[in-house]
């Protein structure tokens, strides 16, 4: 009976130790989505892969409360989460060489021929004209990302090539410059990758 007792505690202890860690990681995303600072969404990366670690261990399946608790809050994360982590690899891998834009986007520049009436044969030379593409990633990232764990969670995850043939296709025209397509896949990578990480950490927590 008392090996029993301190069985029971032990596997209490780990699944509330186990949503701490899961929170602490929330509270850390939320406040790198709110500050935008590094070190916060480096910090609740490390902690999605502690409570990754713990889920791991094999020590029998959650009780009600914390799986619901534990599938709620890692939800959360994975919508909230997934911005600060793609951005925080945007930066690393382009170092901020890339100039933002007002809506959420990047601004490139095209080349365009100068008006005929405004310049002789001789003095063309063509002009840079800097527009903004990749326009709304923020909302477009939580959309993906919940659509990913959604699926994952409901067990069809066939549904992850669906949501980024979607994105691509609607991202298409945009993709012309060498900066965009850079952006686009380091940034569709690393929040599809959260969101996998988060819906896997939900799995282990109810197997």
């Amino acid at each position: 009976m008392n090996a029993l007792t301190s069985l029971d505690v032990v596997q209490y202890l780990y699944w509330v130790l186990l949503l701490l860690v899961t929170m602490a990681s929330l509270i850390l995303a939320v406040l790198a989505f709110r500050l935008g600072k590094q070190p916060f969404a480096i910090a609740s990366a490390g902690a999605l892969g502690g409570a990754l670690l713990l889920a791991a261990l094999p020590l029998g399946e959650a009780p009600v409360v914390f799986g619901v608790v534990i599938g709620l809050a890692a939800l959360a994360l994975a919508v909230i989460g997934g911005g600060p982590a793609a951005v925080l690899a945007l930066q690393l891998a382009t170092k901020n060489s890339v100039a933002p834009g007002s809506h959420g986007g990047i601004l490139v520049g095209t080349e365009s021929s100068p008006a005929a009436d405004t310049a002789s044969v001789g003095d063309a030379v063509p002009s840079t004209a800097v527009h903004e593409v990749l326009r709304g990633g923020l909302t477009i990232g939580i959309l993906e990302r919940l659509a990913v764990a959604g699926a994952i969670l409901a067990g069809f995850p066939e549904a992850l090539a669906v949501v980024v043939a979607i994105k691509g296709v609607g991202r298409f025209t945009e993709l012309a410059s060498s900066e965009a397509r850079e952006r686009f896949i380091i940034g569709t990578f690393a929040s599809l990758i959260w969101a996998c990480a988060c819906a896997i950490l939900v799995s282990l927590a109810q197997s």
